[in-house]
């Protein structure tokens, strides 16, 4: 494996991670019973819009080269 392999491969693992906390706090308020502007709520739709969006761009990425 060379240095850009694992760079990709960090980055797509980083990003599913980004996107599961994001879902299980998107979750989690919505269990709870939280208003739609709680901060956990908001947080968890940016984690979760913040990982898709790294994931997306590095499948892109990955298909150019």
């Amino acid at each position: 494996m060379n240095g850009r392999q694992v760079h990709r491969g960090g980055t797509v693992v980083f990003s599913v991670m980004m996107l599961a906390i994001g879902v299980a706090l998107v979750v989690q308020s919505i269990a709870t019973g939280a208003s739609p502007l709680s901060g956990r709520l908001l947080l968890g739709v940016l984690f979760a819009a913040a990982g898709a969006g790294r994931l997306y761009l590095e499948l892109i990425r990955s298909r150019r080269a």
